[in-house]
């Protein structure tokens, strides 16, 4: 069981708060998700929750966190320092011959996490695999998971989703994924800054998401409905109460009888006070709701590419990473504004296809090609701004226009001149989404789009990706974007891709 008690947490660098005066009890079985917008905290919160000395460096922090039961977590990356890890290594404390039916459903074996692979080697579905099997060989009581579907193929996720249903563990996690939180999640943190990211909001609910959404919708309705009707009211009244005071106002001027005036006065002081009453009355109104919108900018309706022109006629014989030979005979043909999927088994190759198709398409200069790879330090300059690099000749009318984007995507002032590094993944993901915007790019090349946006900005991502006119070629394992995105998907097999 986890139990908040008055706790807040407070950004020094920002001086921003983040989580103000929050209490809560997760009690032993339940599936809680936190939600928010990217940068908001969720990841700073479970930190907080395993290990406070883990976010002293940047956050200050009050109340109390009692824990009842051992903690196991999962960080949303793997720790530096096990990079260099061989799997023997990373295994070599635990009795991992005990887990086997872990280890088999998670996809791995004993050859496998004995052998002296490098961590640094796997793809991001092998790391999250490797990390989760040792957090459940240690048998929790309490899980703690930032972002564990990221980069996890859909088998697993599939066994992920199941696994969480199911477990009497308490699981507080952070997910991008809908559809698992949909299947799994009873109770939501939803963590909001509005205002301008000027005040927090935290809000709680011990239900399931499509509950809470439809709840927190009625809700902001009913409040929006109430604060106009309140103010519609108001100025009726207003108006009937200024129509009554001019006419007394005028007859005290007009009046030259003593006792008449004397009356009038009376009046007067009768019309001032319910005045007055009525503006303490509009003290107490409902605000109108404050919601903070998940907004990404939308691609130039102007993009469009002929239904004939070939986009990419690709093949490849052999995919290989080092000696290892990942894939063979592998064809791709795409013709005008088709949106492809691709997806597959954790290091089948799917990041290193979509490298070598982009080593192909990147000097075109028929077409716009961008790239957003798994790993944003590809193309990323963390040392930047993000002004800095939007407006790469850092010219005004560039300036002007990436901070134009930047504020419609609810970054800050602080957020836009601050290092590109200081910032969350989702905030990252949207400045290469608005570097594509920028450019007009008219081919995408998307390696897990939605993987660092939350389950609130995943239906506008893929809203304005599914709207998109030019070309998309991606990696996914989100359900709802393949569904939703793509016209066709293919899976990569050793054998080559094949259209599902």
């Amino acid at each position: 069981m986890l139990e908040f008690r008055n706790v807040s947490l407070y950004l020094k660098k920002e001086g921003r708060t983040i989580i103000d005066n929050f209490s809560i009890t997760i009690k032993s079985g339940e599936k809680a998700v936190i939600i928010g917008e990217e940068g908001n905290g969720k990841s700073t919160l479970l930190k907080f929750i395993y290990q406070p000395e883990l976010i002293e460096e940047y956050c200050s922090y009050s109340g109390d966190v009692i824990k009842r039961g051992r903690l196991a977590y999962l960080p949303q990356t793997l720790e530096q320092k096990y990079y260099d890890f061989s799997l023997a290594q990373f295994f070599e404390n635990t009795e991992y011959y005990m887990y086997t039916d872990i280890l088999k459903k998670l996809g791995l074996n004993f050859d496998f996490i004995l052998s002296d692979q490098k961590l640094e080697t796997l793809s991001g579905g092998e790391r999250v695999k490797v990390q989760l099997a040792k957090l459940l060989m240690e048998e929790p009581d309490i899980l703690l998971l930032d972002e564990p579907t990221n980069d996890l193929d859909i088998a697993t996720l599939q066994w992920l989703e199941d696994f969480i249903k199911k477990s009497k563990l308490s699981i507080l996690y952070i997910s991008h994924d809908e559809t698992l939180i949909e299947n799994t999640a009873n109770v939501i943190v939803h963590m909001e800054q509005i205002v301008r990211k000027t005040k927090c909001r935290v809000s709680a609910a011990h239900c399931s998401y499509r509950e809470y959404i439809s709840y927190r919708a009625d809700s902001l309705a009913h409040q929006e409905q109430v604060a106009k009707k309140q103010r519609d009211d108001y100025n009726r009244q207003m108006e009937k109460w200024r129509k009554i005071y001019n006419k007394v106002d005028h007859e005290q001027r007009e009046m030259q009888d003593a006792a008449g005036g004397r009356l009038l006065k009376k009046k007067m002081h009768s019309v001032l006070s319910m005045g007055k009453r009525f503006e303490r009355e509009k003290e107490n109104f409902l605000e109108f709701p404050q919601e903070e919108e998940a907004i990404l900018a939308k691609f130039d309706d102007r993009i469009c590419l002929p239904n004939g022109k070939k986009i990419l006629d690709f093949s490849c014989d052999k995919l290989s990473v080092g000696e290892r030979v990942l894939s063979r005979d592998i064809k791709l043909h795409i013709l005008g504004n088709e949106h492809i999927g691709i997806t597959g088994k954790n290091g089948a190759g799917k990041s290193t296809l979509l490298a070598e198709i982009w080593k192909d398409v990147k000097e075109r200069q028929d077409i716009i090609a961008a790239f957003m790879p798994q790993n944003y330090s590809e193309v990323l300059d963390f040392s930047k701004t993000p002004i800095e690099y939007l407006a790469e000749n850092y010219k005004k009318d560039e300036v002007t226009k990436a901070r134009t984007y930047m504020g419609s995507m609810k970054f800050t002032h602080e957020e836009m001149m601050g290092k590109i590094g200081d910032l969350s993944g989702g905030q990252q993901a949207k400045i290469l989404f608005l570097d594509m915007i920028l450019r007009g790019a008219n081919v995408l090349l998307l390696d897990e789009p939605t993987r660092n946006f939350s389950p609130l900005s995943c239906p506008v991502v893929r809203s304005a990706l599914n709207s998109f006119g030019g070309a998309i070629i991606s990696i996914s394992h989100d359900r709802k974007y393949l569904n939703e995105v793509c016209e066709k998907v293919y899976e990569l097999c050793e054998n080559g891709l094949f259209q599902m």
